[in-house]
């Protein structure tokens, strides 16, 4: 998935790589918490108008509070036909990341996970990788040695994950996720989308949104799961873009992974990302990192209705707790900005019920 020697349109995501690979190997258990300032001065006290759809209650797993509150509000204000605040249906566009908005991420993020599994995978081509340090840490688990070793590791990272087609490419990201389970909470990946969540896309589907995700992860490794997990198609997914070719590949006509990046979709490339597939600037928009910071600016700054949100995981009992000090995905200069500005800061720890949907949803 990565060039040897990146170009200067790689070298975001090959960085980010480089420092996801580095709190991997400082540490593989959960980020220590930093007791926040209260969320609660950051989104408005006004109760939800009653129009909101559907008819039963909304939004179950969310505590009765101050984001519950604010979302409701905010989606019976842009719905109430002749309201000043009234926005017609083709407006109503809502992005969410998704590692650490969507679904988990921690340790590292799964594809970053599934993208190492592809080094194993690939091994038996590649005996030369045997007097390879960096894959001889990776195979003992060696953190000291992975972190001296890194831009070899990226290297192996990248000839594993580049050089077949994109559908082949496809039943890989299938097949893993299919097999693999979370190495803490050992349940399958899928099963780590947060059920708050996936109740908030739902309501904001029955109230005339469309729903993208524009997400650092890349394009393809979504699209193959997404529908079935989020309800939210292919065509609806916004994520960094690894180079393609076209050849005919095997006798049929092929598009093919090649290493580096055609487009790196985080931090101010998301609202380039999202001018580019949408057209449209969101009224509302879902984070948790720093990454996802300009994406919130640019959508609070829209005219008219904005919602801003960002998840704070504050739950080390029932998922993780990580802010201001995760190498991973930090909230510090987003979470700043979120208390000047009136953005609604979401405590997993406090506004969910519940973290994750029951095996069977």
């Amino acid at each position: 998935m990565r060039c040897i020697k990146p170009r200067a349109q790689s070298r975001q995501v090959f960085r980010r790589l480089a420092g996801l690979l580095v709190w991997m190997c400082v540490t593989l258990t959960a980020c220590v918490s930093h007791e926040p300032p209260r969320t609660e001065s950051t989104a408005p006290t006004t109760q939800p108008a009653p129009s909101v759809h559907p008819s039963t209650a909304p939004l179950p797993s969310w505590q009765d509070g101050v984001a519950r509150a604010a979302i409701l509000k905010f989606i019976a204000d842009v719905t109430h036909e002749g309201a000043a605040t009234y926005v017609p249906k083709e407006a109503r566009v809502a992005v969410f990341d998704n590692d650490g908005t969507l679904w988990s991420e921690s340790p590292i993020p799964f594809q970053l996970s599934f993208m190492i599994e592809q080094v194993k995978a690939a091994a038996p081509r590649h005996p030369e990788w045997q007097r390879n340090p960096a894959f001889k840490a990776l195979l003992a688990h060696d953190d000291a040695a992975l972190a001296q070793n890194r831009k070899p590791l990226l290297e192996l990272i990248a000839v594993a994950n580049s050089g077949m087609s994109t559908d082949e490419y496809d039943r890989s990201i299938r097949a893993w996720l299919t097999s693999a389970k979370h190495p803490t909470l050992q349940r399958p990946y899928t099963d780590l989308v947060y059920q708050p969540q996936l109740e908030l896309l739902d309501l904001l589907r029955a109230n005339g949104f469309k729903v993208w995700i524009v997400s650092g992860g890349t394009a393809q490794f979504m699209r193959v799961w997404a529908s079935e997990a989020y309800g939210i198609p292919p065509e609806q997914i916004v994520g960094a873009e690894e180079k393609l070719k076209y050849e005919i590949h095997g006798g049929t006509p092929a598009l093919l992974r090649v290493p580096g990046f055609a487009f790196v979709d985080d931090g101010p490339g998301k609202p380039v990302g999202i001018f580019r597939a949408i057209g449209r600037r969101p009224i509302l928009a879902f984070g948790n990192s720093d990454g996802d910071r300009e994406m919130l600016e640019y959508t609070a700054s829209g005219p008219g209705e904005t919602l801003a949100l960002l998840l704070h995981h504050d739950d080390s009992d029932r998922e993780f707790a990580y802010d201001r000090q995760s190498s991973l995905a930090r909230l510090d200069k987003a979470w700043d900005e979120a208390v000047a500005r009136g953005w609604v800061v979401v405590s997993m720890k406090r506004d969910w019920k519940t973290v994750y949907p029951g095996p069977k949803r």
